[in-house]
């Protein structure tokens, strides 16, 4: 018989999900009182300063040079890529509907890619699951903005940003190992950090930060609650589940985003968005239906 899931897995998905989608909330009041960049270089350099004591005391076992270095690859493809090229495609101009539509086509390059790239195999339902999750937060997002036209250098960073977090989804499925959590979030978050740092030094007036209590609780959670805790989730569930399945979760996140947003922003939810908000997540359940 196999062994049941543990407790912590099978709340993993919602704690995940909650954690993931009011970051978007969050991360807008950030971007209100720092430029983008230079938002992300506080973030993950903070990371690293509440990891690196924790590690110290704790000294968890270190993975091997070769181990280190794929944490190290997913973490420059989604802290890096992903989080960066999004932020400098909102820069340059691209609406947060237009980021979000291209973002959601993860789940499905993650599904196509799975079968060569990691040997699963995604059968008919999880197909299924995956189209109407992408209909459903397709209809969030179109219902409660305009995708306006979009200039072509800002919608070639979204591409970028897409295949950033579909090849560390995938990286961390085929290369993924049980590292001690801390050693693993010190070094993506290491990386992360070396790499926006000179890039808001290049292109943002770092000096740009208007610091207040909303500043410093935006930045409390971006740590905690995304860098340290939804990550951690995020790399947990892909090591012990099935890619694409866990992939179709991103689907629920422009609903959630949207119900979190409207008390926190006052950005209401037109009635095709909670429309979209249940055919997202009908295909979600679908998809990881076993």
């Amino acid at each position: 018989m196999p062994a049941p899931r543990p407790l912590w897995l099978a709340a993993a998905p919602i704690i995940f999900l909650t954690l993931w989608s009011a970051g978007f909330a969050v991360a807008k009041l950030g971007v209100e009182h720092a430029p983008p960049l230079t938002l992300l270089a506080l973030r993950y350099g903070l990371a690293v300063a509440v990891l690196l004591p924790v590690a110290l005391v704790l000294r968890p076992p270190l993975p091997s040079a070769r181990a280190a270095a794929d944490v190290a690859i997913v973490g420059f493809l989604i802290q890096v890529v992903y989080f960066g090229l999004c932020y400098l495609a909102f820069r340059a101009g691209v609406s947060a509907g237009g980021v979000a539509i291209v973002v959601c086509l993860q789940p499905i390059l993650v599904a196509l890619a799975a079968p060569r790239f990691v040997g699963e195999t995604v059968g008919p339902r999880v197909w299924a699951g995956l189209a109407l999750g992408l209909a459903g937060a397709a209809l969030v997002i179109l219902g409660r903005s305009a995708v306006a036209a979009e200039n072509l250098w800002g919608v070639a960073l979204t591409v970028g940003a897409l295949f950033g977090i579909t090849g560390g989804t995938l990286w961390e499925k085929r290369h993924g190992r049980g590292h001690h959590p801390v050693v693993a979030n010190l070094i993506q978050y290491a990386v992360g950090a070396v790499c926006t740092l000179p890039m808001a030094l290049l292109l943002e007036d770092v000096t740009a930060i208007r610091w207040d209590g909303t500043f410093v609780a935006v930045l409390a959670y971006l740590v905690l609650g995304n860098s340290l805790l939804a990550i951690s989730l995020l790399m947990a569930m892909i090591r012990a589940g099935e890619v694409a399945r866990v992939s179709a979760l991103f689907y629920m996140v422009p609903a959630l985003s949207a119900l979190i947003a409207w008390p926190m922003l006052g950005e209401a939810m037109p009635p095709v968005a909670w429309a979209g908000m249940a055919l997202a997540g009908l295909g979600v359940t679908l998809a990881n239906r076993r």
